[in-house]
């Protein structure tokens, strides 16, 4: 190559992924470029940078470190495409023009930018900096007013949260259906107040959820992810609570309970060695107080709280061993036989499968009811404005088949989105009934009383050492079923005659 002069060039390439480089040449674009120019200048290079990262703020490495050897005398110039490559910010730019005041800097050269190191030039690339750092400010304001006005909209501004996807065909935030039900039923476990975060971290990498390094999700991740308002309909933008517009995962009411384990969770709590898992499930059975506990001799001890003043209580303690063993007597009464079960799943899947087609042939006779109601209504118009009826008479009919036909819509619309609400509650309390059995043999205390309070709510008494209590709803029914079992075939101890699905309405 030629040297027309013998100055020294350091050749500075960069791109990054912002939103004012879209339209920017690559780095293997700019290269070619600056190659080119160089051998067309004569201008000798000593050594390239090239850099992937925003000019917007100071403190690019390979920027700054280039800057430091120009100082050491080791170039003299630099080689760019376009001076918004070396800056975009006022103190890059004014590191430039001060190397170039006190002469350590003694050219710049642009393929597509004039300059000379003269007062005029350096006036001229001032501007270009400051121009660039308009750009930049202007494209960041312009981003942000469009954020809010997405927010307006009730479009989140950011990334879907676990459970839901980014459709970059319609800019939406859509469901992701497999782990959205994951998520649904991580809340539904942490609701249940026998879970920690970390359990739950647990569950939900049992289930392909976790973090994008492939490790567990941390519990401080799963409590956001717990307190996240985006999985019932609203999200969070600049410190505000926004109504959106994607579908919810979980219901409202789904969601306060959890946040109100986890305030209790949050409270400083004192410790003890010993934990009391009974505690608030039983009354006592003379006065009518709650059952509490104590520790004596490193064993657990209930008793009744004693603060019924009118009632002198003499109700004697109890040992946690044996509440624990009449409990889970009480438990297994009420649990459900795996045959029972299986037996009932059969059933329910044939009741969906005639309700569907009851649905169906409900749906389409109210379809075909609504299209002759249309026929009418353009008869009855016809027969208007021929003067056949008068505009009263008009008015009168047609407001009649008018609510006839929304009436229609409303029975067609309901019976759509309910038919099936019975079904989903009835495979959940399956489950439970299914895991009763092991949950009254396992030594869990704590899943014992959730299971209690389930079957029997507010029913438990412990009177004279004995823990008594009545089933409620459909434990009562499996209750009696265990009472009658053999004396009666088993198709009528699990089911009425009618069937399990509630009644369809009917036109």
């Amino acid at each position: 190559m030629e040297n027309r002069t013998s100055q020294k060039f350091f050749l500075y390439a960069r791109k990054s992924t912002d939103v004012e480089d879209k339209q920017v040449l690559s780095i293997e674009a700019q290269l070619t470029e600056l190659r080119a120019f160089a051998k067309k200048e004569g201008i000798t290079i000593v050594k390239k940078f090239i850099e992937r990262q925003s000019a917007k703020i100071p403190g690019r490495p390979i920027f700054n470190e280039m800057l430091k050897r120009i100082e050491k005398g080791e170039a003299q110039g630099i080689l760019a495409w376009h001076p918004d490559r070396l800056a975009r910010n006022s103190v890059d730019g004014g590191r430039i023009i001060f190397l170039l005041d006190t002469g350590k800097l003694q050219a710049l050269k642009f393929p597509t930018f004039w300059f000379e190191s003269t007062p005029q030039g350096k006036f001229m690339l001032n501007i270009a900096f400051g121009q660039s750092k308009y750009y930049v400010d202007s494209l960041s304001e312009n981003t942000k007013r469009g954020l809010r006005q997405k927010v307006r909209r009730g479009e989140y501004p950011g990334p879907a949260p676990i459970g839901y996807i980014n459709d970059v065909r319609t800019k939406t935030i859509v469901v992701d259906k497999k782990k959205a039900k994951i998520i649904k039923a991580a809340f539904e476990l942490y609701s249940k107040g026998n879970s920690t975060l970390e359990d739950i971290s647990n569950f939900l990498a049992h289930h392909g959820i976790l973090s994008r390094n492939g490790k567990r999700i941390h519990k401080d991740r799963i409590k956001f992810i717990l307190s996240n308002p985006f999985y019932y309909g609203h999200f969070r933008y600049g410190g505000e609570i926004h109504e959106g517009k994607h579908e919810p995962i979980i219901a409202k009411k789904l969601f306060d309970k959890v946040q109100e384990i986890l305030k209790q969770r949050g409270k400083p709590q004192k410790k003890e060695k010993i934990p009391k898992a009974f505690t608030g499930l039983l009354r006592c059975g003379e006065c009518g107080m709650m059952i509490t506990a104590e520790i004596q001799k490193g064993h657990i001890y209930y008793r009744c709280t004693k603060k019924n003043k009118a009632v002198r209580c003499t109700q004697p303690y109890i040992r946690e061993e044996e509440l624990d063993r009449q409990l889970s007597k009480m438990i297994q009464k009420v649990s459900l036989p795996q045959d029972w079960a299986e037996e009932l799943l059969k059933m329910a899947e044939k009741d969906e499968k005639e309700a569907a087609q009851s649905c169906a042939a409900f749906v389409q006779e109210a379809r075909e009811k609504i299209r002759e109601i249309n026929i009418k209504v353009q008869r009855l118009l016809d027969a208007y404005l021929d003067q056949d009826i008068d505009r009263e008479e008009y008015r009168q009919r047609k407001a009649k088949l008018m609510s006839e036909k929304k009436t229609l819509e409303e029975k067609i619309i309901t019976l759509e989105q309910k038919q099936n609400d019975w079904l989903e509650p009835f495979k959940s309390w399956i489950n439970s009934a299914l895991q009763a059995e092991k949950i009254a043999r396992d030594n869990d205390l704590f899943a014992k009383k959730v299971i209690a309070k389930e079957i029997f709510g507010s029913n438990l008494i412990l009177a004279a050492r004995e823990a008594r209590g009545r089933a409620q709803n459909q434990w009562a029914a499996l209750c009696a079923a265990h009472q009658i079992v053999g004396k009666k075939p088993l198709s009528h101890i699990l089911v009425r005659t009618a069937g399990l699905e509630p009644a369809t309405p009917t036109l």
